[in-house]
């Protein structure tokens, strides 16, 4: 009888041991985070070149949602949260901003609403360069040298509009960075040298007004980024650095560069560390603390050159249509495989990549498509329809799955 009370005590505790297994189990199939998929709260937005639609791609469900911008023809620019994107109309003197319905926080994602233009507006003289930092939307106005600035925390804010700051400057094609202390790093011209380009970079306040004068000329700016502590510009006469004190360097480009020079600066995820690009050579990282220059990938056949949406790998996208993926931290080659056909260097519409973690998304501008490539299989790849002819591509939401 014991001998029989024992066995039904052991079926009984395996029985219970399995049922508990089983909920976690399933518990657990339920939670998984598929990394064959792309992440549940992450989009696409995508512009169009020659209307006014504009296609919102959810690529973990394959859902496609089209929504009508103001003009056609719009880049696309994230801003510093993820949740938002602003759509820059430049010949229009027009920004639209666009919110995904998600907000992040932290170890989840709560929906806030439903995917749809914000109400805040901004009119400008040739709004293009864009940047979003410590909670603000910019831009910068090639019309009159001005920046225009918005809280992202008014972008539903029914009559919002970006605010204009005259920073004194003349017009020119310029561009800004954002220190974490608040103040920002501007390009000016003084017409020492031919062109739209600007010469010098100093550091405003917020009201417009010069905190640090430039104390360094150049033979021409283009590109610039900033990790709060460097804004890094190109320039003609090398790499610019600019700190929120006053401080600038010149670091010079590599030896056998001749007339080249970095005319696109990225950043990346490591402070102090910063990628430069120029069609004529390849893709370089640029220590600012070091002074350091050294290759990522030489070549004259780059279409595309693009950091991560976490800022921790490269992208190289070849006319060839090969694909090249870098870990920027060991500057070691990930992975790499030809995707697209060959793109002619004449041609007027160039396909675009943007790629997060897991996946790559690059435009197909003649068939209205996007080709979205797996990292993880770089050779496996699909299409999904967008836009008659797509133009720009952002991210919009965040790398994550779990809900609240």
């Amino acid at each position: 009888m014991k001998s029989n009370f024992s066995k039904y005590l052991l079926l009984l505790t395996l029985a219970i041991f399995s049922f508990s297994c089983s909920n976690d189990d399933d518990d657990a199939d339920h939670h998984l985070d598929d990394t064959n998929k792309e992440y549940k709260y992450l989009r696409l937005l995508v512009s169009d070149e020659t209307s006014n639609e504009l296609t919102l791609v959810n690529p973990f469900t394959e859902e496609i949602t089209f929504f009508e911008a103001k003009h056609p023809k719009s880049a696309l620019y994230t801003t510093e949260s993820g949740r938002y994107a602003a759509l820059i109309h430049r010949e229009n003197n027009f920004v639209e901003t666009f919110d995904s319905g998600y907000e992040f926080h932290g170890d989840h994602v709560d929906a806030k609403g439903t995917p749809k233009f914000g109400a805040m507006i901004g009119t400008s003289l040739l709004p293009t360069h864009f940047k979003s930092k410590k909670g603000e939307l910019m831009t910068f106005n090639d019309g009159d040298g001005t920046l225009s600035v918005a809280k992202e925390s008014d972008i539903h804010t029914p009559g919002a509009t970006l605010q204009t700051i005259n920073t004194g400057l003349l017009a020119h094609h310029g561009a800004m960075a954002t220190f974490s202390n608040g103040t920002y790093a501007i390009t000016e011209k003084d017409n020492s040298i031919t062109g739209t380009l600007p010469e010098r970079v100093k550091v405003i306040g917020a009201d417009g007004t010069t905190i640090h004068a430039s104390k360094i000329a150049t033979n021409g700016i283009h590109g610039n980024a900033s990790d709060g502590t460097y804004a890094v510009f190109g320039t003609a006469s090398g790499v610019l650095v600019v700190e929120s004190n006053g401080n600038q360097k010149l670091i010079p480009v590599p030896s056998g560069f001749g007339t080249a020079w970095f005319g696109t600066i990225l950043e990346t995820s490591i402070n102090g560390k910063f990628i430069g690009y120029t069609a004529a050579k390849g893709a370089y990282l640029i220590d600012v603390v070091t002074d350091i220059i050294e290759p990522i990938f030489e070549s004259t056949n780059i279409m595309q050159c693009k950091v991560s949406y976490n800022e921790s790998k490269l992208g190289i996208l070849l006319h060839s249509g090969e694909l090249k993926i870098f870990d920027i931290a060991t500057l070691s080659q990930d992975n790499s495989a030809t995707v697209i056909s060959n793109t002619e260097t004449t041609s007027t519409q160039k396909p675009q990549l943007i790629f997060s973690e897991r996946f790559a998304y690059i435009t197909l501008p003649s068939s209205g498509e996007i080709i979205q490539v797996n990292l993880k299989n770089i050779s496996s790849t699909k299409k999904l329809k967008v836009s008659g002819t797509p133009y720009r591509l952002t991210f919009i939401g965040y790398e994550n799955s779990v809900d609240h």
